[in-house]
């Protein structure tokens, strides 16, 4: 297949480099090892069909820079029948996720910003690799082996996704990958956060692996080791809208949750400890129901869900969700190695930079985690890592037409 022919699909007027098929062998490979071949002005009319049959491939391209004056790199993957995956080496961040509808129109359905400007005026966590612990920590305080750890307070007195400068605002090296005999895609990004970062102990090693394959799944594969012992949850904080990006609001998607029990929260948002039914209230999502339909019955301000699920399976990899846009037509199912999954609506999106311009219910979060406050809630199971273990958390998100 021609190279101007393959790049059409997703490059507007850029100068791409052009990486691996995906029948090489593994390997993390440096962009600077790459053939490189230049194609200007390529027009994304020209896109073709997803129905047609594409080579598989991942191509780079610069993505500006940050305030700091670090290179952002973007990474393309595209599938065989046309889904696109993009990301960026800040934040290890997805920055779009571009799949075909009923009709076969190909659109990006996560929320995303337009350039590092708008990336780093954003605080809504577009897409980003969330750490050391994703959600929040009550008063920002942990106690190891009797010695107490004070975190960066950034959610009133609480402790939020990582912290002031978690690993959403950090940059992480990327390489693209291949894999023997598959057919898929990916790019592996690490991170090293120093013993002391944000308050945490230890020094953590970190890696989190995103791949796209010709079954249309998009798989992320969180590890990370410590040289102390250390609290670590990891998430992916994609905004989904399956109508497309910027449609509008996301009530009419219809959502199942396989969960029994849900973690309540405080007017902080933070866990209370118990676990209780979903049945009889607004959090019952056992069977498919539309997001907006009980969505103003939730006591919050503002108004929306923003809650951990508890999901039924303890299967090491097991169905979490299921979500589908009438509308569009796209349906997305999330399978999970995690016991928790946040379902947030996109409540405090308001329009403002800090939103990305996107507004209140435009998108929906299923965050798959360990349950919120862990480290000091003894009943929701440890996050605790030490030396010598892995950390190993895997999500996949399915997509197809329905």
């Amino acid at each position: 297949m021609k190279i101007g022919f393959c790049l059409a699909a997703f490059i507007v007027g850029c100068f791409v480099t052009v990486s691996f098929k995906a029948n090489a062998p593994r390997s993390a490979t440096a962009s600077g090892s790459t053939i490189e071949t230049t194609v200007e002005s390529v027009n994304i009319a020209s896109q073709p069909e997803p129905t047609k049959a594409l080579e598989m491939e991942i191509v780079t391209r610069a993505f500006g820079k940050t305030k700091n004056g670090d290179e952002v790199t973007q990474f393309i993957c595209r599938n065989s029948n046309g889904y696109v995956l993009e990301m960026i080496d800040y934040g290890a961040t997805v920055t779009a996720f571009r799949a075909p509808d009923k009709n076969g129109k190909l659109e990006n359905v996560t929320l995303s910003c337009s350039d590092m400007a708008g990336y780093e005026a954003c605080s809504s966590y577009f897409g980003s690799s969330v750490g050391r612990y994703c959600n929040r920590i009550a008063k920002g305080k942990f106690s190891i082996d009797g010695t107490e750890y004070t975190l960066a307070a950034n959610n009133g007195a609480n402790h939020l996704h990582g912290g002031k400068v978690g690993f959403d605002k950090r940059m992480w090296t990327g390489e693209k990958i291949t894999y023997d005999n598959a057919d898929l895609v990916g790019v592996r990004f690490t991170l090293v956060s120093e013993d002391g970062d944000e308050g945490y102990p230890g020094k953590l090693e970190v890696a989190v692996e995103y791949t796209l394959n010709n079954a249309n799944e998009l798989k992320i594969e969180f590890t990370a080791t410590t040289d102390k012992p250390t609290h670590v949850n990891l998430t992916n904080h994609n905004y989904w809208n399956l109508c497309g990006a910027g449609s509008g609001e996301v009530k009419n998607h219809v959502l199942q949750l396989e969960c029994d029990q849900y973690t309540p929260v405080d007017a902080e948002s933070i866990p209370t400890g118990k676990l209780a039914s979903v049945e009889g209230t607004p959090f019952d999502f056992r069977t498919a129901t539309p997001i907006g339909a009980r969505l103003g019955e939730i006591k919050a301000e503002p108004v929306g869900y923003d809650h951990n699920y508890v999901l039924r399976s303890t299967d090491e990899m097991k169905l979490a969700a299921t979500v589908h846009c009438p509308e569009s037509g796209r349906k997305m199912e999330i399978h999970t190695s995690q016991p928790g999954i946040q379902f947030y609506t996109g409540n405090y999106l308001d329009g403002q930079p800090g939103s990305g311009g996107f507004e209140q219910y435009g998108a929906f979060c299923l965050e798959t985690q360990h349950f919120p406050d862990s480290p000091n809630q003894s009943a929701f199971g440890s996050t605790l890592l030490k030396p010598g273990e892995k950390y190993r958390e895997t999500t996949v998100h399915k997509f197809s037409i329905q």
